[in-house]
């Protein structure tokens, strides 16, 4: 059995964070969750096996499709909002559910997407974008994170670009940077997010994923039971997503117990559901 390594990347969360009002749409208003005492951001580094099957890990679980730098440049996806089960033990425990480009193969991610977690058997709700390496943002004052609510998440590539014209006999060169623009709307609402960033290191831009993660905060946390969430309408570089290249399907076997096992596509290869179980 081969066994690869996996560049999986976590986010994390505070999880003492309050459901926030519904605002209006919103480019650039968010909180660096860095900011919120007690919880450590960070990420890391897991190992998966590879067999004739899935591949599993202990934080991912969905789908990665693969390739070469620089293979892609969009992911999208639709999701209802899965309502957290907080009754059972462990009392705290965690789910995110997001789109992405990299962090399969890795150290970088762009992505951005829902958390749903119980604290204190209690069910907070949360959405969040990061570009890794730099912190995430919780951004749920622009746009409300609520159980049964449609989600559409969405990360877009834009290279950057260099034009040459000629002004009173000299030459000017203007340079655009490239781009990511990272999207959410609540399609029950109405209300979306969106910000726009150019960073100052390049990414990979090697794979591209619709993902249920486990998040991470020194270490990575108990899955919260979320019981199923349905992926729709999830494509990579404007295609099926289940028929892009190099696709890996990803099974989660978290530390604490919990299983999250996706299911096949259906005959759209856009469609898919993954399942929380108790191990």
């Amino acid at each position: 059995m081969k066994k690869i390594v996996l560049f999986l990347l976590s986010i994390s969360f505070p999880a003492f964070l309050c459901a926030p009002a519904l605002a209006a749409t919103s480019t650039n208003t968010n909180t660096p969750l860095s900011g919120y005492p007690g919880f450590m951001l960070g990420h890391g580094y897991h190992h998966s096996v590879s067999g004739t099957a899935a591949l599993t890990s202990e934080n991912w679980s969905g789908y990665a499709a693969t390739g070469n730098s620089g293979a892609f440049t969009s992911v999208t996806s639709t999701w209802v909002q899965p309502a957290v089960n907080c009754a059972a033990l462990p009392k705290n425990a965690y789910s995110a559910y997001w789109v992405g480009l990299d962090g399969y193969s890795d150290s970088t991610v762009e992505q951005i997407g829902t958390e749903a977690d119980c604290v204190r058997n209690q069910p907070v709700y949360d959405a969040w974008y990061e570009m890794y390496p730099s912190n995430p943002y919780e951004v749920s004052a622009n746009i409300s994170v609520v159980p049964n609510n449609s989600y559409t998440a969405s990360v877009v590539y834009t290279p950057g670009t260099t034009t040459t014209t000629r002004k009173r006999n000299r030459t000017v060169v203007t340079t655009t940077p490239a781009s990511y623009s990272l999207s959410l709307a609540n399609n029950t609402t109405g209300r979306t997010y969106s910000v726009t960033l150019s960073p100052r290191q390049t990414y990979a831009r090697s794979s591209a994923e619709v993902i249920t993660e486990a998040p991470y905060s020194g270490g990575i946390l108990p899955l919260a039971d979320y019981g199923t969430v349905n992926y729709t309408h999830a494509t990579v570089n404007g295609s099926p997503l289940g028929a892009a290249p190099g696709l890996e399907d990803i099974i989660m076997q978290n530390p604490a117990g919990m299983t999250s096992t996706p299911s096949s596509f259906d005959v759209t290869d856009e469609n898919f559901a993954v399942t929380w179980s108790a191990s």
